[in-house]
């Protein structure tokens, strides 16, 4: 039997899973926490330490449940850009600055004023979530730290090294979030010393490694402490939600792959024809399979903003969410009264506006916690819907869907979404395909399939068809038009919000 390792790490914690190639399935699978900071305004960190220890505590758990079998290859996944400052050596010298994180919105502004070939990559500009923008940052407000910065990386390479004492980053988050040229496979110093970061060039991860490609061979002593057999070789993952791509086989035009948890993404690829596409992150040429282009929708808050609404604000636990669900699922989406558009940590898909922040229009006195929960889950569906429609606007076919993730978890949410985009939609039976990707990854690097994609199809995650309901998509369909309206009109107002009376969102 050959089994390989899966490794994902999110916002919340790290997953690890065994998977068993011949038995094409998942045979033991756990997870660890860790915390996250945030700090106001726009701030989220964690420690990277927190990490590896969460690691440690969670693999040699599913190993004992898997029966302790010879691992072949291992495969990580992680959020981005979570992004670690180091030295060469691996020392973290301060806190990983969080994908959500916002800190860097002039500078993901300002990178709309450069003019590069690979900016064409990215729709033209760079996002406050990636790499790029969050080191500028870190050059403008932390000079004393940036001078004794040796490495910038991601959470994926950070994990990689420690691994395998090796520096690398993967094809996927060199072509998305790192302005890296994926066509001429070189990275850009004339770009980095645009944005006033010119040794960023050499602080980056130097080799970069496609997806399915041999890292090494994990260091003995990492072996020992997890209780691994042999020298398992350490095969290149990706971004945690554009793995799940190859979980979920949808990687061919076409079909889309929809991660719903704290924050909600929309994966599909599109020939490299060369056609314009925007208000997406894309489309990026070779970042997931070669000779195709990758496009990346998104809402930075989802799940979350459904999580602070019920915990934070409502003061509710666990046990009492089931009793508001079905208050709030009793509710038609158009009968609440109430109008909320899902922009708390800002917009990715398809504004472009990390700026836009959330807003309830129409309350009053009347209105409850079921009303406002119920118009909390039709914003974050109506989001989802804009996605949708804005790239088939575009002429992006989009004939299948496979959803996974948190959102599995709370089914009015999933079927408000399926609802609000009106097609049949595949759910995974596993709510992580990261962890699925990865395996797909690692046996390409083992050499037991040809290819990604050839791989992706005999690998794939096992799921369930859910259908919408048509008369409520109509009423969907009329909300969305509201909200599209609202989200325009209210943007200077929520833009002025968010820079605050001193212009924070630039600090």
């Amino acid at each position: 039997m050959t089994t390989v390792l899966t490794l994902d790490l999110g916002t919340n914690g790290a997953r690890a899973g065994v998977f068993d190639v011949e038995g094409r399935r998942i045979v033991a699978k756990g997870e660890a926490s860790y915390p996250t900071r945030h700090l106001p305004p726009n701030r989220a960190e964690q420690d990277p330490e927190d990490w590896w220890r969460a690691l440690a505590r969670v693999v040699p758990q599913v190993l004992a449940e898997a029966g302790h079998p010879e691992i072949a290859a291992i495969t990580t996944a992680t959020f981005s850009s979570t992004v670690v400052v180091c030295d060469e050596a691996g020392t973290p010298l301060a806190p990983a600055i969080l994908w959500m994180d916002a800190r860097a919105a002039a500078e993901a502004a300002a990178s709309e004023t450069v003019e590069h070939p690979v900016l064409a990559y990215s729709g033209g500009s760079n996002a406050v979530e990636w790499l790029v923008p969050k080191a500028m940052w870190l050059a403008r407000h932390e000079p004393d730290l940036w001078a004794r910065v040796e490495v910038v990386c991601e959470a994926l390479d950070f994990v990689n090294h420690r691994l395998t004492g090796q520096w690398t980053g993967s094809l996927m988050n060199a072509t998305c979030k790192w302005n890296y040229d994926s066509r001429a496979r070189a990275f850009c110093p004339d770009l980095y010393a645009a944005f006033g970061v010119p040794e960023l060039a050499l602080r980056l991860p130097q080799r970069i490694v496609d997806i399915g490609g041999v890292i090494g061979r994990i260091r003995p002593e990492v072996a020992e402490a997890w209780g691994l057999r042999g020298a398992p070789l350490v095969v290149q993952g990706g971004i945690d939600a554009h793995m799940g791509t190859f979980g979920a086989d949808c990687v061919s035009p076409g079909a889309m792959l929809f991660i719903g948890g704290t924050s909600n993404v929309q994966l599909t690829q599109v020939p490299d024809d060369g056609a314009e596409i925007t208000g997406v992150w894309g489309p990026y040429p070779h970042a997931l399979t070669p000779n195709l282009r990758m496009i990346e929708g998104g809402q930075v808050s989802a799940g979350s903003i459904l999580k602070w609404l019920s915990q934070e604000i409502f003061g509710l636990g666990d046990g009492a969410l089931a009793e508001l669900l079905a208050a709030a699922e009793a509710i038609e989406p158009d009968e609440t009264g109430l109008l909320a558009l899902d922009f708390w940590m800002g917009n990715r898909t398809p504004y472009r506006d990390a700026r836009l922040r959330g807003a309830f229009l129409g309350l009053s006195l009347s209105h409850g916690r079921a009303h406002i929960y119920r118009a909390a889950v039709t914003a974050v569906a109506l989001g989802a819907a804009n996605v949708v429609f804005d790239l088939e606007r575009q002429g992006v076919s989009i004939d299948r869907i496979v959803m996974a993730g948190g959102i599995q978890r709370n089914p009015l949410w999933l079927q408000a979404t399926i609802d609000a985009i009106g097609k049949p939609v595949g759910i995974a039976e596993d709510d992580n395909l990261s962890l699925y990707g990865n395996a797909v990854a690692a046996v390409v690097g083992l050499g037991l399939w040809p290819d990604l994609t050839s791989a992706a199809a005999a690998l794939r995650a096992p799921v369930r068809t859910a259908h919408p309901d048509l008369e409520r998509h109509a009423r969907y369909r009329r909300l969305l038009a509201d909200y599209r309206e609202a989200a325009v009109t209210l943007a200077p107002i929520l833009h002025a919000l968010a820079d605050g009376p001193a212009g924070e969102s630039a600090a």
